[in-house]
């Protein structure tokens, strides 16, 4: 069976819509303000860190370009929002946009610790953590597995011809870093924003975040790495990601607890079922 990416992106939709979708609990009346279903969300976490494993290794394995082939490309294809972009690599800003890159990852870990509230719902908040980043690399490693798209330094006369031909010069679409750092401090801001729902600094932290990302995607547009197009999309699926995973274990699609939707799967077919519970009054004799 072949892979395309439409395939990916439905299997990846159906998934999240069956973590939306369950029967309404009403044996503990004890207030949540996550909840996690593992028979759903352990299988996108897994799922999702295997497809990033695998795809991975052709991402950062695509083998090189000829000359020709670099020496065929025509700036003059490139859309206006992007061409201005195009800048000589910058080795120096590539290596400086790693450091916020890898920190972004643990930061979520450590933010967990500074309530007493996160503090005894770690293990509860890691594992979201954990799937925001699976739906997150699910659709960042899709699109650099799927597209070839030549970074903006491959149009640039100032980039020595071993850097263009280089595997990884056509790893453009899209913005992977910024990705990571929309994912990981959006979701902070929501996780912060959903145990105190009435502080007056939980905008500072979107504030924070919304600089965070468009600071790395300054830097990687500085480093010829990506065109403007790549650093909105990545920004704009790591935000995604970083708020509304959270939002959907937060918020119940379904409030009446005598209906149930369960999605099922088989060898045969996939789909839903649903079931009603009609209340029955007991007789009364008079």
């Amino acid at each position: 069976m072949k892979i395309t990416f439409s395939k990916i992106t439905l299997f990846v939709v159906y998934l999240f819509t069956c973590s939306l979708i369950y029967c309404q609990d009403t044996t503990s009346n004890k207030k949540k303000v996550y909840s996690l279903k593992p028979a759903i969300d352990i299988p996108i976490i897994v799922g999702g860190a295997a497809w990033s494993a695998y795809a991975s290794t052709y991402t950062y394995g695509k083998p090189p370009s000829s000359a020709e082939e670099i020496l065929s490309l025509n700036s003059n294809n490139i859309n206006p929002l992007d061409k201005w972009a195009i800048t000589p690599y910058n080795q120096s800003i590539d290596k400086l946009s790693y450091y916020p890159f890898y920190a972004a990852f643990p930061l979520p870990f450590a933010f967990f610790l500074t309530g007493n509230d996160m503090r005894s719902d770690f293990f509860k908040l890691s594992l979201l953590y954990m799937e925001t980043m699976a739906v997150t690399g699910i659709f960042g490693y899709s699109a650099t597995y799927f597209e070839n798209k030549y970074r903006p330094y491959v149009y640039s006369n100032g980039t020595s011809l071993a850097q263009k031909e280089d595997g990884n010069s056509k790893n453009s679409f899209y913005a992977g870093h910024v990705e990571i750092i929309a994912t990981s401090t959006f979701f902070i801001s929501a996780v912060y924003a959903s145990y105190y729902p009435h502080s007056k600094v939980k905008w500072l932290f979107y504030s924070l975040s919304a600089a965070a990302t468009a600071g790395m995607g300054y830097l990687r547009l500085e480093a010829g790495m990506h065109f403007p197009s790549d650093v909105l999309l990545g920004a704009g699926v790591g935000t995604l990601s970083g708020i509304l995973v959270p939002y959907f274990h937060n918020h119940r699609l379904i409030k009446n607890p005598n209906l149930c939707i369960i999605p099922f799967t088989n060898t045969m077919a996939h789909g839903i079922s649903m079931s009603y519970h009609f209340n029955t009054q007991p007789e009364h004799s008079f």
